[in-house]
């Protein structure tokens, strides 16, 4: 059994001012795709300045989609109780699959500004996703959320505030999946000329995955529990569509022409 680490929450305090490890997570997801994205710009016609530009609209659509879709998903009833909770998004709390449909939307009215084609932009976009991805899971960890259910593997650790029992370090399993192993697949596939659609559609392939997988060892929302079954989960639930989707994606890749 580990011990959990002792993590302040807050990285820095200077009086009134506090910044969050968590909210740092979202800058190095930022900067890492910024950086990244400019050394594939050209590829798809764009400048290393329309990077940042698509970085911002990218920004708005992450953090406006993840906070509303985990207020809908997953805290409709703290959002009633509190409406100015929704703001506080230093405190924790942002859904993936709503962030996801932010990004794709500012990657619609983007590509339409910069005349591409929808998923010629989508396909260069999915490799500058997951450091992102990892970086905030590690976040979730410093922040004592998403705790794993019971374990007596050897690297279980109680979960603070949860009791003695080792759990499950979910938040870690989904930072290694969803971070380094999914970003290492698509940059590798990413690195030569692939059929259109082929690397989004893997992403949500890969995403939905591991994602689903992660969820049989992950505590399900204390305030939805299990949505049916006594095993599904609204992560689970939520990642379906993305894999069945991903699936035709990947297939429609095939009848477009090689670049």
């Amino acid at each position: 059994m580990l011990t959990y680490p002792s993590i302040d929450p807050v990285a820095v305090s200077l009086g009134p001012f506090q910044v969050h490890w968590y909210g740092l997570m979202y800058v190095i997801g930022f900067i890492a795709a910024w950086w990244l994205g400019r050394q594939r710009a050209e590829r798809i016609g764009l400048t290393r300045d329309d990077v940042g530009d698509l970085l911002f609209y990218g920004a708005l659509g992450v953090v406006l989609g993840g906070r509303l879709g985990y207020a809908l998903f997953y805290g409709m009833e703290q959002w009633l109780a509190d409406p100015l909770w929704i703001l506080r998004i230093w405190d924790g709390g942002m859904s993936f699959h709503g962030g996801l449909v932010g990004v794709l939307l500012a990657a619609w009215f983007f590509a339409r500004r910069k005349g591409l084609a929808f998923f010629t932009l989508t396909d260069f976009v999915a490799p500058l996703v997951p450091i992102g991805l990892g970086a905030g899971r590690i976040g979730n960890f410093i922040n004592h959320e998403l705790p794993g259910r019971v374990t007596d593997l050897p690297w279980g650790m109680p979960f603070p505030g949860m009791g003695p029992e080792p759990r499950h370090p979910s938040s870690l399993y989904e930072a290694l999946l969803e971070g380094v192993v999914l970003f290492v697949v698509l940059w590798w596939v990413s690195a030569h000329p692939r059929r259109r659609g082929l690397v989004s559609g893997l992403f949500l392939v890969l995403y939905g995955i591991f994602r689903f997988s992660v969820e049989f060892v992950r505590r399900p929302d204390p305030q939805l529990g299990f949505i049916a079954f006594d095993w599904l989960t609204m992560g689970m639930l939520l990642s379906l569509p993305m894999i069945i989707v991903g699936a035709l994606l990947m297939g429609w890749s095939r009848r477009q022409p090689t670049p």
